[in-house]
């Protein structure tokens, strides 16, 4: 059985990551399987831990970077986000398609570990605009104004990272964006199949 593909997507918090790759998780040509990430927030109302995130402790998040048992791992506004490295690999070796969706600090090291590696794929989903961005993020009624102000300055910092993936998608429509990702996938899928 040929190794799943790693397929890194990120984007600044706002821009629709999740909406955009959620309707493909069910769609059996492409074999994906989402790698839950490891994080020391706080669940969002409706979030269930084991399926939006594992949710730990600080200390057991610390515990498993001494251990290295993370794939990557990153900081942002203050908590820890990360990537158990078992679970993907045993994903990947069962042929799937491994997607994080992770934070760009953590994508970039990633990027750089498996540079070499043809079975990686990284896509970064960009804004319209900084401004409809900054709109969409102060839209939220879920977080604290110190919070989006932390979540701006990131979002600006992580569009400037956005060259070293090697995949740009513009969201400013759903539907094409999806069907951009999903080209991008196909294409990938079929040459890894090779």
């Amino acid at each position: 059985m040929k190794k799943g593909l790693l397929i890194v997507l990120s984007g600044p918090s706002g821009v629709g990551k999740k909406t955009i790759w959620t309707p493909l998780m069910n769609d059996s040509q492409f074999k994906l399987a989402f790698s839950i990430s490891m994080t020391t927030r706080s669940p969002r109302e409706g979030e269930v831990d084991g399926k939006d995130y594992f949710f730990v402790t600080k200390q057991e998040f610390e515990q498993a970077i001494k251990e290295n048992k993370m794939l990557e791992y990153a900081t942002y506004v203050n908590n820890y986000y990360g990537t158990p490295k078992a679970y993907v690999e045993k994903l990947r070796n069962e042929g799937k398609n491994v997607l994080l969706e992770i934070e760009v600090q953590g994508a970039l090291k990633i990027i750089d570990m498996f540079k070499n590696d043809d079975g990686l794929v990284s896509i970064f989903i960009l804004p319209p605009s900084e401004s409809v961005l900054i709109e969409r993020l102060r839209g939220r009624d879920t977080e604290t104004k110190e919070i989006i102000d932390g979540r701006i300055k990131q979002a600006q910092w992580e569009l400037s990272k956005s060259h070293f993936y090697q995949h740009q998608i513009i969201n400013d429509n759903i539907d094409q964006a999806r069907n951009q990702l999903k080209s991008i996938l196909i294409t990938a899928i079929k040459n890894n199949e090779k």
